[in-house]
């Protein structure tokens, strides 16, 4: 049974909780190199003020700067891989990757305030595996949008993603079509489904839940792909464009819908929302459930 692949842990919440903030001195842009102050940095959103890179985000990050504030409550957190193939190495990766980011995977998601709407969100975390597309990952997405579904709500994913989770195998393979099924199952119910696309986002998740959105919005220079560049180019021949499988590529050739500095993301997911007829509530939300919910936005790191 599938379901065998994964079980519980009561701790895993409470971890997220106490992870302590790293104290950094200072950043240097990866794009440009330029040395940034660490709380100016912070406040311009981890977004370089001279040449506009948009940095890779913690999902607790991306969260504290979507969701209004003390609105976000985890669902299905307490999931953790059971290493199904027994691979060399990689429980004690994965072990070494929880204790280093908090995370039990790499994504997280929950139920948030949105501008005052309430939506299921999910967030992709680079600094899990790159956010490959493990079995934990594909049941995690699966479980938001069939919790969507049945309350009727809208669902956003912040994609990224180096492809498959090699240690998983097919396991990781055959999460493709499981979340795309259930992407069709919240079309079904009639709820939106929207998706970002945010630095990288490439392989598996490319070619199946990132590009099913309802409206794709991509965040600016963001990586956006299937196959490698090299791959591609002794595959036809030729040399690429110097803006191939980026997302100003991806907007160009029909592939998104707009692409959305950091800044402006919060209130278009909002007017989005809006737009589709969804109530704006009270502010302040409770927990789903004691066993599921838990409040992330502790970390100060990006």
């Amino acid at each position: 049974m599938l379901i065998d692949l994964f079980h519980k842990t009561r701790e895993s919440s409470e971890r997220i909780k106490h992870i302590k903030p790293k104290k950094e001195s200072g950043h240097f842009c990866k794009v440009c190199g330029t040395q940034l102050d660490s709380v100016k940095y912070g406040k311009n959103l981890y977004v370089c003020p001279h040449c506009g890179a948009h940095a890779r985000l913690l999902a607790s990050t991306r969260i504290r700067q979507i969701a209004d504030k003390n609105t976000f409550s985890e669902l299905f957190g307490e999931l953790q891989t059971l290493d199904p193939l027994q691979f060399k190495g990689y429980a004690e990766k994965v072990a070494q990757l929880k204790e280093k980011t908090g995370m039990e995977d790499a994504v997280v998601t929950g139920t948030c305030l949105i501008g005052g709407i309430k939506t299921c969100i999910g967030v992709m975390d680079s600094h899990f595996m790159m956010a490959s597309m493990g079995s934990v990952v594909g049941e995690k997405l699966t479980r938001l949008f069939e919790y969507g579904a049945a309350h009727k709500l809208p669902v956003i994913l912040f994609t990224c993603s180096g492809g498959a989770r090699m240690q998983e195998g097919m396991f990781s393979l055959l999460q493709m079509a499981k979340v795309s099924g259930a992407a069709a199952k919240l079309a079904e119910a009639g709820q939106l489904y929207i998706t970002v696309l945010t630095d990288p986002t490439t392989g598996g998740v490319t070619a199946s839940f990132a590009m099913l959105g309802d409206i794709i919005l991509a965040e600016p220079k963001a990586t956006v792909g299937f196959a490698g560049r090299r791959v591609i180019e002794g595959t036809i021949g030729e040399k690429l464009p110097k803006t191939f499988q980026s997302a100003e590529f991806t907007l160009e050739h029909g592939f998104c819908d707009a692409i959305v500095p950091r800044g402006e993301m919060k209130q278009t997911l909002t007017s989005l929302l809006s737009l589709h007829g969804y109530p704006v509530r009270k502010v302040g939300v409770k927990n789903e459930s004691k066993s599921n919910g838990s409040s992330i936005g502790r970390h100060s790191r990006h």
